[in-house]
This record gives structure tokens, C-alpha cells and sequence, in this order.
């Protein structure tokens, strides 16, 4: 299996440094502090190696950091990477929004141009066997030319809305905050239906993957965050990683 052998502790501390931790308690200091040739060295609570030198913090092990360190790195690393996808898309959106108020602006030089090169191109696209009115690029350009541009200016300020959506989930999910998690997994939700109702219209490899990512995202978000009461909900979230403070120096110290 992929990254059944991979160590996400390892990796952390590779990129962000060692969590090493003091504790007041001198039992439990004398376990996760060594004396080296280099001076004291303290036992790193995300990969459990001793590191020379000062510890990064002390104080009582029930206020050590919450370390994140196993399956809780490996979760929030595919948090950051459907982050990662809504910034794209947003990105995307935004910058699609822009392109659709621009057009209402330039709708009828377009419109121009339109009438001007289709007539030049038919007769090269009928030599080729092909049906240039019929093809789906002239249709759909045909359609905006005829849209009102008040429907334009909708379709504008939905798709900015949308994008502005994808952007906020983004900074949610990166930052790992639970109100990026709930606008995630309302915001995704929402346009589930819509994605099985495209998808029943016409099938394509693209809305299939879409639409698999979305629904993968909603349930996983749910069920390692408990949103929404499920799984015992916030307190037994909670409860769980401000346990971990103290469970780590004790690992730590075994």
C-alpha cells in the first residue's frame, strides 16, 4: 500500500524542527532528558529521538503541546492537499467571474467578429466533414452572445460568490480552524446534487473524478473532525487532542 511504510512523524520533524518538552514534574523530566558529550538532550514528542540542546518549552505535561504525530499528520496533510484543490478551483473562479464581466462589456465587438469569421471558417470546417454550427464551442459561444446582459451580470457575481466560497474553504482547511472544516462540508455538500444531476445528463471521466473528490471529502471531514454531533461531536474532539498534551510526554517518557 502507498506510504504504508512512510513515517509522518519523521517527515514533520524534517520540516518544521522537533517538539521538545520540559516538564516541571522531575520524574518525568528525568525520562525524557539524557546527558550527552554535547550537553543535555531532550526527547522529541512527534518522533520520540533525544535532540541536544534546550528544550523548546516547559512548564506542567498537561500543558505540553498538542503534537500531532501518526494518523493525525497523515489527516492533516490531506486536509492541506483538498485545501490546495479548493484554492486552485477558486482561483479558477474568480478569474472566470472577471472574464464573464468583461465579455458583458465587449458583447457586441464579439458579436461582430463572431458574424465575420464564422461564415470564413464553414466552408474549410464542411470540406473536413465537419458541421461547424452543430459543434459544442460555436453553440455555447452563440448562447452567450445571445444572453441578456443582465443575465451575464448574474452569472458574474455567482461565480465570483462560488469562487469566494472555494477560496474560504481553502484558508480553512489549510489553517486546520473548524470553521474552515463546517464551511467545507457545507459548501461541498450543497453542490453534490448538482454534480449527480450534470452527471446523470452526460457522463465524462472529469465530472466523475469531481464528483468522487467531493463526496470523499464531505464524509472524511465528518468522520475524523465529528462535526455536527457525529461521533461525540466537539467536546469528544476536543477531549481527545487535549488528552494527547499529556499522553505525549508520558510516551514519550516510556
Amino acid at each position: 500500500m502507498p506510504f504504508r511504510h512512510f513515517d509522518w512523524n519523521v517527515r514533520s520533524c524534517g520540516w518544521h524542527g522537533h517538539a521538545t518538552w520540559a516538564p516541571s514534574e522531575p520524574a518525568l523530566a528525568e525520562r525524557v532528558r539524557v546527558d550527552t558529550v554535547d550537553g543535555e538532550a531532550w526527547r522529541c514528542l512527534r518522533c520520540g529521538s533525544f535532540v541536544p540542546g534546550e528544550p523548546r518549552g516547559r512548564g506542567p505535561a498537561e500543558d505540553a503541546p498538542i503534537v500531532l504525530r501518526g494518523r493525525a499528520l497523515r489527516d492533516a496533510f490531506i486536509l492541506r492537499l483538498l485545501a490546495l484543490e479548493r484554492g486552485i478551483r477558486g482561483v479558477l473562479l474568480v478569474a472566470l467571474a472577471y472574464g464573464v464581466y468583461r465579455f458583458e462589456g465587449a458583447q457586441d465587438s464579439l458579436q461582430r467578429v463572431f458574424d465575420d469569421y464564422l461564415p470564413r471558417l464553414r466552408p474549410i470546417a464542411e470540406h473536413a466533414g465537419v458541421d461547424l454550427q452543430s459543434t459544442g464551442p460555436v453553440r455555447l459561444i452563440e448562447k452567450a452572445l445571445a444572453a441578456d446582459p443582465h443575465t451575464l451580470t448574474l452569472v458574474s457575481l455567482g461565480v465570483l460568490a462560488y469562487g469566494a466560497l472555494e477560496l474560504l474553504e481553502a484558508v480553512g482547511l489549510w489553517l486546520m480552524k473548524r470553521w474552515g472544516e463546517y464551511v467545507a462540508v457545507v459548501g461541498t455538500a450543497v453542490f453534490i446534487p448538482l454534480e449527480v444531476y450534470e452527471l446523470l445528463e452526460r457522463v465524462t471521466w472529469l465530472r466523475v473524478v469531481a464528483l468522487a473528490l467531493n463526496v470523499f471529502a464531505v464524509v472524511y471531514i465528518l468522520w475524523t473532525k465529528r462535526l455536527f454531533g457525529f461521533r461525540g461531536g466537539r467536546e469528544a474532539f476536543e477531549a481527545e487532542r487535549h488528552s494527547e498534551s499529556l499522553l505525549e510526554v508520558e510516551r514519550a517518557a516510556a
